[in-house]
């Protein structure tokens, strides 16, 4: 309860995790790593933003978008584990910023979802991370991110 009394503390409400649209699923496990897919800026089944960065939206949306992935990537792990006190360890982020073709601060904007992991899960939410600028992202979603996480045995 460690995890989701902080997220209380941040005023963060986790997402509740239906069935995917698509063929995927929102997570999958090999041994004692979690591999989500990729989450894009939803609360309640709608984008808060859309559009490219450097275009229509500026860094500190992009920065919004991407926190708002990272606490949809929770909600999966909250699905997937039951328990978000078994998660050890934040492996890897992997971010996808829809970029305007002379946007290059994409990790700027991953920070939002970087300094979110760490606020949430302090030490644990250190990771490794790639912030990649993309043409397009489906339905228009400025960021999508994808995290790794090692969790207890």
């Amino acid at each position: 309860m460690l995890i989701e009394n902080r997220l209380k503390e941040l005023g963060i409400t986790l997402e509740e995790i239906g069935t995917p649209k698509f063929s995927y699923t929102p997570a999958t496990q090999v041994g004692n790593v979690v591999y989500t897919s990729g989450q894009d800026c939803r609360v309640k089944g709608e984008l808060i933003l859309e559009g490219k960065l450097g275009r229509e939206l500026t860094v500190d949306q992009g920065k919004e978008a991407a926190r708002q992935c990272a606490i949809n990537c929770i909600s999966v792990l909250k699905w997937h584990l039951g328990d978000l006190d078994k998660v050890k360890k934040i492996v890897k982020v992997l971010g996808f910023v829809q970029s305007d073709d002379e946007f290059k601060e994409q990790p700027y904007v991953m920070n939002g979802a970087s300094d979110l992991f760490l606020e949430v899960f302090g030490d644990k939410g250190k990771h490794a991370r790639s912030a990649i600028g993309t043409n397009e992202l489906p339905f228009n979603t400025p960021v999508e991110v994808e995290i790794i996480v090692e969790i207890e045995d």
